[in-house]
């Protein structure tokens, strides 16, 4: 089999508002702290598609972010090249990827792409061409910045719509506002659900030890990137205070090299993976984590509206949740004509049992969204 051609394809909603962030100050603080909330943006929702040929017929599909340039470079190194030589294909990427100028990580959603058509050639879903650990993937729900009853409201509709048992904070208010909020959630929810706490860098060195230490007595999960990851000599100190586990390397993660460096120096607990950066590239940061003892995390829906972490939540045994950010995954999909977005059922996900990523389509839907393709 031969690769025979590489499409972007960019899908445009007709019915939907631009969006975009606003930085704004974070008030309250005895520092300068910013986050953001959402504005209006420019022109219609797009959604970009990167789409593998090959000359039986056979094509790979995955959700991308990459850019016009950046799809010029790849189908310069790929084209020819045969599907099923991934691993080939991902260290030429990789080790090469200093030489046409790219960021780290940035062919991932190529890489996905032929682990659909090897799924699809094979007759078989990508877990079980890796190896299935597990049948389901526990979920936890996640939002924005919110107040205390915010909270607590959000919680309990992922209690009652799906069934889901794990929460995430994210809290950009500072350490001394998050004090109160944690443990009046802990006491409300009970000592059995599952808590986590995201502050997106909105705390200071004190301020996460502080914090730290009360989720620790508060029986918290894990602490996700209290201040900013490259303040390595920080994060290094953190971890040998805190007996929770740290996880420090989201904004690092398109980059295995420096990810794994993190964990090898003390800077981190656990790793953040996103399959955006490829399949190959998150099964290699779990077994890394796995031979220091810890786990791998994955980072939003990874590709495909949740269907790619879906699988590989499936076939990844130091890994804990799935990242559930808002709301329902399906509706996501449909909106661009994939069909079967994974569903939630009793705090579990499950992937469809079906050749490749199982995506469904609605090729109408999905041709008339078509705005550009190159």
């Amino acid at each position: 089999m031969k690769i025979t051609d590489l499409k972007l394809t960019i899908l445009e909603d007709p019915d939907s508002t631009g969006f975009s962030l606003k930085l704004v100050e974070v008030p309250n603080l005895h520092r300068l702290q910013y986050t953001h909330v959402g504005a209006p943006g420019a022109g219609k929702t797009r959604q970009a598609f990167l789409r593998v040929m090959t000359d039986e017929d056979i094509e790979g599909i995955c959700t991308t972010m990459m850019s016009k340039e950046s799809f010029e470079v790849l189908k310069n190194q790929v084209i020819g090249a045969d599907p099923f030589h991934r691993e080939y294909l991902y260290q030429k990427l990789h080790k090469g990827t200093r030489w046409v100028y790219q960021p780290y990580g940035w062919f991932g959603d190529f890489d996905n792409c032929l682990w659909d058509i090897t799924g699809k050639a094979a007759g078989l879903p990508v877990y079980a061409l890796i190896g299935r650990v597990r049948e389901r993937f526990p979920v936890y729900l996640t939002g924005g910045d919110m107040t205390l009853e915010g909270y607590l409201e959000h919680i309990e509709t992922g209690r009652k719509k799906w069934g889901i048992t794990a929460y995430k904070f994210h809290s950009y208010k500072g350490g001394k506002a998050d004090i109160p909020i944690l443990k009046t959630v802990r006491r409300e929810m009970g000592p059995d659900y599952v808590l986590i706490n995201d502050p997106v860098c909105s705390y200071s060195l004190r301020e996460a030890i502080e914090i730290g230490h009360l989720m620790e007595e508060l029986d918290f999960v894990w602490l996700e990137e209290p201040f900013h990851e490259q303040k390595m000599h920080h994060y290094q100190e953190l971890c040998r205070e805190l007996i929770i586990p740290v996880m420090a390397n989201e904004m690092l993660m398109h980059d295995i090299g420096l990810s794994t460096q993190w964990l090898i120096h003390g800077a981190t607990d656990r790793l953040r993976a996103n399959a955006r950066n490829g399949t190959s590239q998150v099964l290699r940061m779990a077994h890394f984590a796995e031979m220091y003892d810890t786990n791998v995390e994955l980072n939003g829906p990874g590709g495909l509206f949740g269907l790619i972490h879906c699988h590989l939540g499936c076939c990844i045994d130091n890994t804990d949740y799935y990242e559930l950010s808002g709301g329902e995954l399906r509706p996501a999909g449909l909106r661009w004509g994939m069909v079967n977005g994974p569903e939630i059922v009793g705090g579990f996900m499950t992937p469809p049992y079906a050749p490749g990523w199982g995506a469904e389509w609605d090729r109408d839907r999905f041709n008339s969204l078509i705005v550009e393709e190159y």
